[in-house]
């Protein structure tokens, strides 16, 4: 089957298009600042034309590089996860964002809800092993919520929890708490869910190690 050309009816070109979108998700720019950016390089665009092309294909990059990234970690076994979750207001009302980051800092999976009680935690675990997998470790904070989720899907021998064993999920939250800032926070949970998901491939496949590669390679 033929898969239909999402740019077919855009007049600007894709390479455009994809060049918005990255600027936007990978780095905590304003929508006008990528106006401003762009506009340095000879192409005159609203900001209003980059919200567009953010919400219209910022889902389909992101759901692309997810795809490929899944079916790469599949390859390999899932040693270790760190799960941990945020704060987050929405037009005053306080918010979870639940996160799951693997040994080496990627973001697997991220879920948005009003309660951070066991149902939601079951759900957020539920979500993340039916695509990545069930891990051989996962690292928590003393939330009673996840070792109640666990013993639901019975791999409760299999949390760890510890002061300082988590850091590599709570250094994972400073994007997302830039990309937060850079926004003027969010408005509905529905932006919220779907800022997340595509901000987290993106960062993923751009946040390379530099250092290990060089410049010709990278």
């Amino acid at each position: 089957m033929i898969k239909p050309d999402i740019f077919k009816y855009f007049k600007t070109s894709r390479e455009i298009i994809r060049l918005a979108v990255l600027m936007y998700v990978r780095y905590p720019l304003s929508l006008r600042n990528v106006d401003d950016l762009l506009h340095e390089r000879g192409i005159d665009i609203s900001h209003e034309t980059v919200r567009f092309w953010w919400s219209r294909f910022g889902p389909l990059f992101a759901a692309e590089i997810r795809r490929k990234r899944v079916q790469h970690l599949r390859a390999y076994s899932k040693w270790q996860w760190h799960l941990d979750e945020v704060f987050v207001k929405i037009n005053g009302e306080t918010h979870y964002l639940w996160r799951a980051v693997d040994h080496e800092g990627e973001v697997l999976e991220s879920y948005v809800t009003k309660r951070r009680d066991r149902k939601a935690a079951l759900k957020f675990l539920r979500k993340t092993m039916k695509r990545f997998g069930p891990p051989h470790v996962i690292v928590t904070e003393l939330l009673r919520s996840y070792g109640a989720a666990m013993k639901v899907i019975g791999n409760s021998g299999r949390q760890e929890t510890g002061r300082w064993l988590n850091n590599r999920a709570e250094n994972s939250h400073l994007p997302f708490r830039r990309r937060e800032r850079a926004m003027l926070r969010f408005r509905r949970a529905r932006t919220l869910q779907k800022s997340v998901s595509v901000h987290a491939s993106v960062f993923n496949h751009l946040n390379q190690e530099c250092h290990l590669y060089s410049r010709e390679n990278f």
